[in-house]
């Protein structure tokens, strides 16, 4: 079992908040978006950074429980770009990936924290840089298990994103509750987890901070109950 927090820090403005999240009971994983790397602590709590991003204003991290893993290696990724991100705010970096070994039972899994593109960008562009994350971090941990846990900016149509992950052999799973509610037409659940080789136990809203996004707690298991299997590539599926 696994147990892994998302949280979008808006502009960093959350980061108080994250020795009191670290103190989650059983908390192996913390995911952060929206952090300015620079003054991200090397520990919050009992947790060790792994790898954060270097080159955004706004980047990503990943934490993780040192008495439980052993870190292989950790590595930044670029996605494409939307006109905001070479406009407006500057992002090179929206994955950060962490490979990882389980110390009690010897299990390889990659976890990442990930930032899709923001809502002036289009479904089209936010689908290509998940499916471009899944191949990323497949070969960052050579097939082992996947989680990754972020701010997706996918608040509409996840029926249809739902069908073509599942077509490409990952599963996406929503939390019980919404998880951002300050757009007037842009509500609902922003900050979700796609993964493979896990059976996802469940996914909690968590109480609302200072952040715009309330935090995510994902809890999973070794296994997948997802019998998907891919009939069209990657690409084909994710281009539709």
């Amino acid at each position: 079992m696994i147990r892994a927090i998302s949280y979008n820090l808006r502009k960093h403005k959350a980061a108080s908040e994250l020795e009191a999240l670290s103190h989650t009971p059983d908390l192996d994983v913390l995911c952060l978006q929206e952090a300015i790397s620079t003054q991200l602590p090397e520990e919050i709590g009992n947790l060790h950074l792994a790898d954060s991003t270097k080159n955004n204003r706004l980047g990503l991290a990943v934490y993780y429980r040192r008495d439980r893993y052993e870190h292989r290696k950790s590595q930044a990724f670029e996605l494409k770009k939307s006109l905001h991100d070479r406009v407006f705010t500057p992002t090179t970096e929206r994955l950060v990936g962490s490979q990882l070994v389980d110390r009690e039972t010897g299990h390889e899994l990659v976890v990442a924290s990930f930032h899709a593109a923001p809502l002036t960008a289009l479904n089209s562009l936010r689908r290509n840089q998940i499916k471009a994350a899944h191949g990323m971090l497949a070969e960052l941990g050579a097939g082992a298990p996947m989680l990754m846990l972020g701010d997706y900016n996918y608040p509409l149509f996840k029926d249809g994103l739902t069908q073509r992950v599942n077509k490409t052999g990952y599963d996406l799973s929503l939390s019980d509750r919404t998880t951002y509610t300050n757009y007037k037409f842009f509500r609902g659940h922003f900050d979700f987890v796609t993964s493979q080789g896990f059976t996802i136990e469940g996914v909690e809203t968590m109480p609302r901070g200072s952040s715009d996004h309330l935090p995510i707690l994902v809890t999973a298991s070794y296994g997948s109950t997802n019998t998907h299997k891919s009939t069209v590539s990657p690409a084909e599926t994710f281009s539709n």
